[in-house]
């Protein structure tokens, strides 16, 4: 399996995690079903927003680059991905990547052009088919500015120039560093093979990226397969629209972390909370549920604390991550495990409710601390931080005109017990 992973330029939102969280759990799914999986996790550290990035703040590409990847790992530790053996960078690829051009060159899928090189998307006849766009709609966008160097207004760079300021690497063509898509298919080629049982990712790198990746490593393979199935998961919406950088509407995994301190596994929840397939919409009512929910669980395992148990996946679980991956349905399963747990009676009934509990939790990568540490997680200290991330968050919300955002914060505030005052010096809050 290969899941493209992201650009190391800054932090990442919350809307990149989805991805990562909930294949987590179809790498789990499939472990226990075949025994081993192959999982390859790529970082893409050679890209135009790095170099402006680091051009921006004046550091070496690679200051950027190292930071980033660091912070994209610990925040996807925190969400309780689990760490895997394969983390390809497309930096220790070159060499991948150049014969990969040339096997294209060579088989008149590929041509050089002014230090460019680039994929004949005429060359391959199925282009489009992973996307089921006409050739028409594709190439509607590429006809309003055309480089001239280009024989079609769709095909695409595998290779292009670098200046002295900006990372490169000798090749048959000059100085000059990769194209976004060739990277993920030298990659996924030089540690998964030449057809890989399983690609995922985001529904929105369907086309271009992972449409151009079908084009050219079938291209480089003669013709064979690249991924036998494709998996894409939705995007996050917040306020109504899709949560991107360029709407300015994110919500940054760190600041996340930030604002609900020891209450990451309740971010994993809530990614969890809709079927992969569907846009999820990201509130903070969402993720106080998502909290509040795990309080529950939490507290049933608390009370069952005298009850010595081994986790065991039950069969309704496992059924319901077979079809199609439904985190939904699995997680209404568990809170009916727990319901079950928290009524049962006799030593065997409750060794076995707490093992389905424990097993279901294990599944989705959740109930994986210690009941009291959970519990305890929430200081008071941690609470007002809470309380003021989202005080923070209704305050901008109101700056940016969405009052219904603001007014759903303050409600869950009151619900919570949180008063809030608006005043010239600011927003006071106490609690009820």
């Amino acid at each position: 399996m290969y899941l493209c992973g992201p650009t190391v330029y800054n932090y990442v939102h919350i809307g990149n995690a989805r991805g990562p969280v909930v294949f987590d759990v179809l790498a789990a799914l499939l472990r226990r079903r075949f025994g081993q999986l192959r999982y390859a996790r790529n970082i893409t550290d050679v890209d135009d927003k790095i170099n402006a990035a680091a051009r921006e703040a004046g550091v070496p590409i690679s200051a950027i680059t190292e930071r980033f990847t660091q912070v994209y790992l610990d925040e996807m530790a925190a969400l309780g991905v689990q760490p895997q053996p394969l983390q390809p960078k497309a930096t220790e690829h070159i060499a991948q990547i150049i014969a990969m051009i040339e096997r294209l060159i060579e088989r008149g899928h590929a041509y050089a052009a002014e230090g460019h090189v680039l994929f004949s998307v005429g060359s391959y006849k199925d282009y489009g088919k992973l996307s089921r766009q006409s050739p028409e709609d594709m190439l509607a966008g590429a006809r309003v500015d055309v480089a001239p160097y280009k024989q079609d207004a769709g095909d695409f760079v595998l290779w292009k120039p670098s200046t002295d300021d900006l990372p490169g690497w000798d090749s048959p063509w000059g100085r000059g560093r990769p194209g976004w898509h060739i990277e993920c298919s030298a990659m996924a080629e030089a540690h998964l093979g030449e057809t890989i049982d399983i690609h995922a990712g985001g529904i929105d790198l369907q086309f271009p990226h992972h449409e151009n990746e079908v084009a050219q490593s079938e291209c480089a393979h003669g013709g064979k397969p690249f991924a036998r199935f494709w998996l894409h998961n939705g995007m996050l919406v917040f306020g109504g629209s899709k949560m991107s950088k360029s709407l300015g509407n994110v919500e940054r995994i760190h600041t996340l972390l930030e604002r609900y301190p020891g209450r990451s596994e309740a971010l994993r929840y809530a990614l969890l909370s809709a079927h992969y397939r569907q846009p999820l919409d990201w509130t903070p009512a969402l993720v106080e549920q998502s909290i509040r929910t795990l309080d529950r669980l939490y507290g049933t395992l608390r009370d069952l604390g005298d009850v010595d148990a081994t986790a065991v996946i039950p069969q309704s679980v496992e059924e319901m991550l077979d079809d199609d991956l439904n985190t939904p349905q699995a997680l209404a399963e568990l809170a009916r495990l727990a319901g079950d747990a928290r009524k049962a009676e006799g030593a065997d009934a409750r060794r076995d409710a707490k093992a389905a509990l424990l097993g279901a939790g294990l599944a989705l990568g959740l109930l994986q601390r210690e009941p009291s540490e959970w519990i305890a997680g929430e200081t008071s200290d941690d609470d007002d931080a809470r309380i003021q991330g989202l005080i923070d968050a209704r305050i901008a919300a109101k700056a940016a005109k969405d009052f219904a955002r603001a007014d759903a914060i303050r409600k869950q505030l009151a619900d919570d017990g949180i008063l809030l005052e608006d005043t010239p010096q600011g927003v006071r809050w106490k609690r009820a």
